[in-house]
């Protein structure tokens, strides 16, 4: 397998583990001291973990969800770091129906002690 199409899976695994509410393996596949601009941050850029946890622990919503990562780009930044973009579309049924969401994503990986961790992270959601 390619390091690009390691990364892909790595990071489709991430944002699988995103919409399940599975924390373990969001903390396996991430760096203690990530950093982050998101949303919710609101403009500020957060960094450790414990800021994401808070989102898992409320519970993942009810509803079946899928995540597809569209039209994704690896940049490999060197040997060990790699730079990786796409649209996340989250798919998911409501009571009301399904419901379709986008935001725009970028993320770094970094190789060390040969294995890939998630550093940091760039989402947008679509104005």
């Amino acid at each position: 397998m390619s390091e690009q199409q390691e990364l892909l899976e790595l990071s489709q695994r991430l944002i699988n583990c995103i919409v399940a509410g599975d924390w373990q393996t969001y903390e396996s596949l991430c760096d203690p001291e990530l950093t982050a601009f998101e949303p919710e941050a609101l403009g500020h850029q957060v960094a450790g973990l414990p800021f994401h946890r808070f989102y898992f622990e409320l519970g993942a919503s009810s509803g079946a969800k899928n995540a597809t990562m569209i039209a994704p780009q690896v940049r490999m930044l060197g040997a060990d770091a790699a730079l990786i973009t796409y649209v996340r579309l989250t798919q998911q049924q409501t009571q009301t129906g399904p419901v379709s969401r986008q935001c725009e994503e970028t993320r770094v990986w970094q190789r060390r002690d040969g294995r890939w961790w998630h550093v940091h992270f760039h989402r947008s959601i679509n104005a």
